[in-house]
C-alpha cells in the first residue's frame, strides 16, 4: 500500500505536544528579542539596567565557570611543572653523578700525594735505610701477622731486615723472594722487640699479641711503674732492630706488665723502609758523621 504524500507530524499527542511546543518558544523568543532591540532604542537607560540584571543573573554561572577553568588551569600548571622536576632531577643526578666521579679522582690524587710525601720523608729520615717500598697487603683477622712488602732480592732485601714506616717500627722481614717480601709485623705473637722508656730509659720487652695490640713487660718482674701514655723506643739490644725507633704507646697498666698500642699501624702505612740489621759494624758505621767539605784536611 503505497504511503500518504501528506502526513500528520505524528500520530501520538506528545509529538504534537513538542512540536507546538517548539513553534511557542521560537516565536516568544522572536517577540522578546524584538522586544529588547526596540527598548534599547525606546528607553537605552531601562535596557542598561535590564541588561545589568541579567549580568547579576549569569555571574554565579560565571564564577563555576571560572572555578573549573581555574582548577583545569591548575591541573596544567601541576602537570607541567612535575614535568619539569622531572627534568630538573635527572639533570641534577647527572650533575651529582659527575661530581662524585670528579671527588673519587681528586681523593687519589691526594692520597697518592700523601704516600709521595710519606715516603719523601722517610728517605729524608732514613738516610741510611737499605731500600724503601710499599706494603700491599696485611692480615688484619689471622692469628699471625704478616704483611706483604712490594720489593725483594732485587733491592736487596733479606730476612731479619728491620722495616719501618714514618711514624714507627712495623716488624721484620720473614722471607724474601725475587721482587716481593713477606713481614713479619710487631703485633705477631713471635715477634719479640727490645724497647725502652722514652722519657727515662727503663728497659723493658714487647712481644705481639696477635690482636693488634702488644704485651709490655719490664725484666724487672716486680717492679711495674709504667703509666698510660707512656712512649716506648726500641732499645737496640741484643741487635737487630736499631736504637731510638718509636714502637708503642702504652695504653693501660696490668699485673704483670702493661698493654701497649703500636704508633704505626700497618693497615695505614703505606710507604716503608727496609733497615740494615743492626750490629757493631755497621753502629760505627752510622754513628760517625761525614767531616763537611770545609773542615776537611
Amino acid at each position: 500500500m503505497a504511503r500518504p504524500a501528506h502526513r500528520r507530524p505524528g500520530q501520538s499527542r506528545k509529538a504534537q505536544y513538542s512540536l507546538f511546543a517548539a513553534y511557542v518558544i521560537a516565536v516568544t523568543g522572536a517577540l522578546a528579542g524584538l522586544l529588547l532591540a526596540v527598548l534599547s532604542v525606546a528607553d537605552p537607560v531601562g535596557f542598561a539596567q535590564l541588561r545589568i540584571a541579567s549580568q547579576e543573573l549569569a555571574a554565579p554561572v560565571a564564577r563555576v565557570t571560572r572555578s573549573v577553568t581555574g582548577s583545569i588551569s591548575g591541573i596544567d600548571d601541576n602537570v607541567s611543572a612535575y614535568v619539569k622536576a622531572g627534568t630538573q632531577n635527572r639533570r641534577l643526578r647527572k650533575e651529582l653523578t659527575e661530581a662524585r666521579r670528579k671527588l673519587v679522582a681528586t681523593s687519589a690524587l691526594q692520597e697518592e700525594n700523601r704516600q709521595l710525601k710519606a715516603l719523601l720523608k722517610l728517605q729524608e729520615t732514613d738516610r741510611a735505610a737499605l731500600a724503601h717500598g710499599y706494603l700491599l697487603t696485611s692480615t688484619s683477622t689471622s692469628s699471625r701477622r704478616i704483611a706483604l712488602l712490594s720489593i725483594g732480592r732485587n733491592l736487596g732485601v733479606a730476612p731479619s731486615q728491620p722495616v719501618r714506616g714514618a711514624d714507627g717500627l712495623i716488624g721484620r722481614v720473614l722471607t724474601a723472594g725475587p721482587s716481593v717480601s713477606q713481614v713479619l709485623l710487631l703485633t705477631d705473637v713471635d715477634n719479640v722487640v727490645p724497647v725502652r722508656r722514652a722519657r727515662d730509659g727503663l728497659p723493658a720487652i714487647s712481644s705481639g699479641r696477635g690482636n693488634g695490640n702488644l704485651d709490655v713487660r719490664t725484666l724487672n718482674i716486680a717492679n711495674n711503674p709504667f703509666k698510660p701514655g707512656d712512649i716506648l723506643v726500641t732499645s737496640g739490644t741484643g741487635g737487630l732492630y736499631p736504637p731510638n725507633i718509636p714502637v708503642a704507646i702504652v695504653v693501660s697498666r696490668q699485673d704483670d706488665g702493661a698493654l701497649a698500642r703500636p704508633l704505626a699501624d700497618p693497615a695505614k702505612v703505606d710507604a716503608v723502609a727496609v733497615l740494615r740489621p743492626y750490629t757493631p759494624d755497621n753502629i760505627e758505621a752510622q754513628a760517625v758523621p761525614a767531616t763537611p767539605p770545609s773542615e776537611a784536611p
